[in-house]
């Protein structure tokens, strides 16, 4: 899968304005010289589209049989080349679908790939087909909207953000007179580069922003101190008006992970096909559409483009909304190239009538504060970074350690990365945070470049021993010895260790290995997905995943499936202990004495040698010490089984690991 997805790299929506308004509702003007487009729908058709496939859904391949195309002379068929490499890809994703929602991962690979190498692969040109790039766009869209946690040691997904304009553009607020006349005098003071009027669609939306949208506008206005110094330098160099910036933060509130129902992605929400448009590029490992930079340069050319074609700011921004063709349609359908004259006519989607009061709203407030009460709302600290280029994979984890930074921030500096991993091929430039450029040369130049995915770098922490470390990081002690030639055992604390991980194995913290078996619960009234998630130690992602289930309630549901979380030397064990969970309140009453009675039992049945998994619910005043005697265990075993679990609470379920 990562031959064909890397692939894809090799292949390749929005909005704009700028001058003089057209007068509102004005006479009838002609419209200026319009440019053919290919899209023609609201939200460039794609916008209006949910994603490919939601978690949990279980779907069937297509049966179709291959189109075909009929010449009325000859009365002879022939193949549609294009209509059967489309059912044969779509056949192959959702096979893979079905497999990876039933657990299957590896059958899931295949299938993923066999759907991506029968695209790239063809002699088609996927560019030259609206409906070859339909698929292509959706089956990306789709494999990176799964939850890939298991089909890589580097596939963890960003989780994104949803994009305000989607709450900000479903509602129509109504103006308030007071607000109206209070902004029309204000407009004639306010400084713009990008023409201001005042209607009472534009006050509506003060108003709100003002009440039941202040929050919204209030993180967004704080986040865009991240970019500003970023974006309106490259807004002026594309030469296009620099208060575009607020387009922005009516979109995504700045936020790189913003995803909108539709699939728009990053802080200017581009539809994949008018990323690849303007050169940013998509694959598993990367999406330019989150990279800052990248994204806000395609934003200002497309912006510049739009313009170009309407010559008026108002349906620049209509058009990298809907896309160009709705508002060209909308054009030559009135014969007004006025936006306001367009929305007064109703000729254009409802979101597009409200997008672009929605971006004179922000405007104005953001460059009138204290007016609004924001006076005391401060900008975020500007985000800088050292670059660093590579040409080799590398674990942000392993990043992080070599710049005593977190996993957290390393993602924060590139969130066009996708996975907790840069590009398996190519080369990549990598952010580190400022002033560490040089530290992490001089730290990953200790680790195999074929390495750098697997191993990792650990600052000594007091107390800690050459026998923890290798338990934690599950790699032998004379491992650590060899990789850093180490003279004794004693280590000090403050410096830092080469670790040598095995390929195929993460620290014990790191990654969940589930048991085969499927355990049966029984759902008990207060039950909710977190706290069922929470108890039994698995994930609310893979519970929700095991049964198809939306949100946190468990209302209606009476039996979960799952996989007990196990490690993976005691995973042929588990079986004995996959029993349906008994009812809270019996195991609530079970005693330590109880435990103990239980663990002389299974010592009985066990044989010598047999690694056994318990499961015990923690009452009220235990502590990892007492639960520990009571099954002839150890803190330390415990804490393992566990990850490193380290607080304890009333009905939490603990996996204790016995041998016999």
């Amino acid at each position: 899968m990562t031959v064909a997805l890397s692939a894809m790299a090799l292949l390749g929506s929005s909005c704009q304005t700028a001058q003089k308004p057209p007068s509102l509702l004005s006479a009838k003007a002609p419209p200026p010289p319009l440019t053919a487009t290919t899209s023609s729908s609201p939200q460039e058709a794609q916008k209006s589209l949910p994603p490919a496939s939601q978690k949990g859904d279980v779907v069937q391949p297509i049966r179709t049989e291959p189109s075909v195309q009929t010449d009325s002379k000859t009365q002879t068929t022939s193949s549609d080349p294009v209509s059967d490499l489309v059912v044969r890809v779509e056949n192959d994703y959702q096979a893979g679908l079905n497999a990876y929602h039933a657990g299957d991962v590896e059958t899931a690979k295949e299938h993923f790939d066999g759907a991506f190498n029968a695209l790239l692969d063809s002699k088609l040109d996927i560019r030259s087909d609206d409906r070859l790039e339909k698929e292509f766009d959706r089956i990306v869209d789709g494999v990176n909207h799964l939850d890939l946690g298991s089909l890589g040691p580097d596939s963890e997904a960003q989780k994104s953000e949803p994009a305000p304009i989607d709450e900000t553009n479903g509602i129509t607020p109504s103006a308030d007179p007071k607000v109206m006349a209070k902004v029309q005098a204000e407009i004639k003071s306010t400084h713009s580069d990008l023409p201001l009027m005042m209607t009472d669609q534009v006050a509506g939306y003060i108003s709100y922003f003002s009440n039941r949208g202040r929050g919204t506008f209030e993180r967004a206005y704080a986040r865009s101190g991240r970019y500003r110094e970023m974006m309106l330098p490259i807004l002026k160099q594309e030469g296009v008006p620099q208060d575009l910036i607020y387009l922005a933060q009516a979109e995504s509130g700045f936020h790189p992970l913003a995803v909108s129902r539709a699939g728009a992605r990053g802080i200017w929400q581009f539809m994949g096909s008018r990323a690849r448009g303007y050169g940013l590029q998509r694959n598993q490992w990367e999406d330019d559409r989150q990279d800052p930079v990248k994204s806000t340069r395609a934003a200002a050319r497309h912006l510049k483009d739009l313009y170009a074609q309407f010559g008026d700011w108002y349906l620049a921004m209509a058009a990298y909304n809907s896309g160009p063709g709705t508002v060209q349609a909308a054009v030559k359908r009135t014969g007004y190239a006025d936006f306001w004259e367009l929305y007064r006519r109703n000729v254009l989607p409802k979101e597009t009538r409200n997008y672009v009061p929605i971006i004179l709203a922000v405007t104005i407030m953001t460059k009138n504060l204290s007016q609004y009460g924001f006076e005391d709302v401060s900008l975020d600290e500007p985000l800088t970074y050292d670059t660093v280029g590579i040409d080799y994979p590398v674990d942000l984890r392993l990043v992080a350690e070599c710049v005593d930074a977190t996993p957290a921030q390393i993602q924060e500096l590139n969130p066009g990365l996708l996975r907790l991993s840069t590009p398996k091929q190519g080369k990549f430039e990598l952010h580190v945070p400022p002033g560490t450029g040089d530290q992490y040369q001089a730290a990953i130049a200790t680790i195999p470049a074929d390495m750098r995915l697997w191993w990792r770098y650990h600052k000594v922490q007091t107390g800690e021993t050459l026998a923890s470390l290798g338990r934690s990081y599950r790699v032998t002690t004379n491992a650590i010895v060899a990789a850093n030639q180490l003279d004794g055992s004693e280590l000090e604390a403050g410096s830092h260790l080469i670790i040598p991980v095995a390929v195929g194995k993460h620290p014990l913290g790191d990654k969940i290995t589930y048991a085969r078996r499927i355990t049966r619960y029984r759902v008990h009234k207060g039950d909710t997905v977190e706290t069922v998630a929470e108890n039994l130690g698995v994930s609310p992602q893979m519970l929700r995943r095991w049964n198809g289930l939306n949100g946190n309630s468990l209302s209606g549901r009476r039996i979960l499936l799952l996989h007990l979380p196990v490690t993976p030397s005691s995973e042929p064990a588990v079986t004995a202990s996959s029993r349906s969970a008994q009812s809270s309140k019996t195991t609530q009453m079970a005693s330590t004495s109880a435990a103990k009675s239980k663990a002389r039992e299974r010592e009985s049945q066990a044989s010598d040698g047999e690694t056994a998994i318990l499961r015990h619910t923690v009452k009220s005043g235990e502590t990892l010490y007492s639960i520990a005697t009571a099954y002839n265990t150890t803190v330390a075993s415990l804490r393992r089984t566990n990850g490193n679990i380290a607080t304890l609470r009333p009905g939490m379920i603990l996996f204790v690991q016995t041998t016999h």
